[in-house]
């Protein structure tokens, strides 16, 4: 990562710490429709950025493709979460337990994976995929409470942050071809 780049990074993850501990702090009845706005526009930010991505790099790539499915599906993803706001409460605590499932499930896989291929990061992917899923089983836990898909939300939100930056101020790796 380049200096510009590992600013941006620390600034996001700040705005979301901020963020999270404000939502914390500060439960309101309008925090509820905060939660389904800034779930709208990350996944909506991260499905546009992903199908440009593709039309810009990833189509010349092996397994390209891909990116423009998942791209498409996040997108489809912000909307479905967009349109979340005049459903009861419990429809958002059941697509937050799947989220926070599915990505923990994933995470897992992936550290599993890399840890058989590379030494390093795999510890860190696992962590996350424990957390995630963790924060799924509490959701499923306290279902029955209104404030828990904020509490789950910022805690979530705080978590990322928190990675968001760590990852500012660790060393990347790169492959120098001559």
């Amino acid at each position: 990562m380049t200096i510009f780049q590992r600013f941006w990074v620390f600034i996001i993850g700040l705005i979301m710490v901020i963020l999270a501990l404000s939502f914390i702090t500060n439960p309101d009845e309008n925090s509820y429709l905060w939660v389904i706005l800034f779930l709208f526009l990350g996944l909506a930010i991260k499905g546009v950025k992903d199908i440009i991505f593709y039309f810009t790099m990833a189509r010349h790539m092996a397994g390209g493709k891909l990116i423009l499915v998942q791209g498409v599906i996040v997108l489809d993803f912000a909307f479905l979460t967009g349109s979340l706001s005049d459903v009861p409460k419990i429809y958002v605590l059941l697509y937050l337990i799947a989220v926070h499932a599915f990505s923990g499930v994933v995470e897992i896989l992936r550290a599993m994976e890399a840890r058989r291929t590379v030494s390093g990061p795999w510890k860190l992917k696992f962590s996350h995929g424990i957390v995630n899923f963790i924060l799924a089983l509490s959701c499923f836990v306290f279902i029955r409470q209104t404030s828990t898909a904020l509490i789950i939300y910022s805690i979530g939100l705080l978590y990322s942050g928190l990675m968001h930056m760590g990852s500012a101020f660790r060393k990347t790796t790169y492959v120098m071809i001559n």
